[in-house]
């Protein structure tokens, strides 16, 4: 498996993670009342004032929100300004055949990568037409092997829904429909050290005994934590970052945009 970078096995490695942008094929188009574009080049900006160095952009779904090309072609065109490889995961709202064809001539939808001392894996969880996420077979597949092929490093996996209940009533169908096979298979991989996922438009970071579960702030609305009903949060936009050890601990945060004043329309077109 080839690294993306020049980085070795001994240097840290810094992960920026943007999810569920829902962009638009027009750039004004707006979700809940926030203009997403917008929103996504203001957690840009933030990200390229914060962030010096970056190893590798994440993109865990929901990328976009009509599935169009040219939404995907923007979301492309806009994280370009991020100075670093970058790996796509397709969510719920995202159209897999045309964020294929925005990916053309790229390594975006490579699943497995090295870099570091560590290997990430980004398993699709997207099931075409539904908003819970699955793990079909061959993607439980393709996590084994990637997780058997390198026991020296160590690994984290990314997916767009979330595994495990998050403490929003609304959210808890909508998640993972089969998280024990993942963890099934995690179980049986001691180096694996972190799972990461986007979908739930909140920051969460606990352990699971030896594993680190994180999910991350939309780059556009927040979902409020803890919500039995569906709520837009009052907390703005943001980004993840990840610093991978080589001796496989992990830093990380979430940092949000500020003076972002957005007032939620639920009388537009709905999440």
């Amino acid at each position: 498996m080839p690294s993306v970078s020049t980085l070795t096995t001994s240097d840290s490695v810094l992960l920026v993670q943007l999810s569920d942008s829902h962009l638009f094929a027009e750039a004004d188009g707006t979700l809940l009342g926030m203009n997403t574009c917008d929103s996504l080049q203001r957690v840009i900006e933030l990200v390229l004032r914060q962030q010096p160095r970056i190893d590798l952009m994440l993109a865990t779904g929901d990328l976009s929100q009509d599935g169009t090309l040219e939404s995907y072609q923007r979301f492309r065109d806009m994280t370009r300004q991020i100075p670093a490889p970058a790996r796509w995961i397709p969510g719920n709202h995202d159209e897999p055949r045309i964020m294929a064809q925005a990916a053309l001539q790229s390594a975006l939808l490579e699943p497995v990568l090295d870099i570091g001392n560590w290997r990430i894996t980004l398993l699709d969880s997207a099931v075409p037409g539904s908003v819970p996420g699955y793990l079909q077979d061959e993607q439980l597949e393709l996590l084994a092997r990637a997780l058997s092929e390198a026991p020296e490093r160590h690994h984290l996996v990314c997916l767009h829904h979330h595994p495990v209940s998050i403490g929003c009533a609304w959210m808890e169908p909508i998640g993972l429909r089969n998280p024990q096979a993942l963890f099934a298979v995690l179980k049986r991989f001691p180096q694996v050290r972190a799972v990461l996922w986007g979908h739930v438009h909140q920051e969460i970071d606990h352990r699971q005994d030896d594993l680190r579960l994180m999910a991350s702030p939309s780059t556009c609305i927040q979902f409020e934590p803890g919500s039995e009903d569906f709520k837009v949060g009052d907390t703005p936009p943001g980004y993840r970052w990840l610093r991978l050890l080589p001796d496989g601990g992990l830093e990380t945060g979430v940092e949000r945009v500020t003076g972002f004043d957005f007032q939620v329309d639920y009388g537009s077109d709905g999440y």
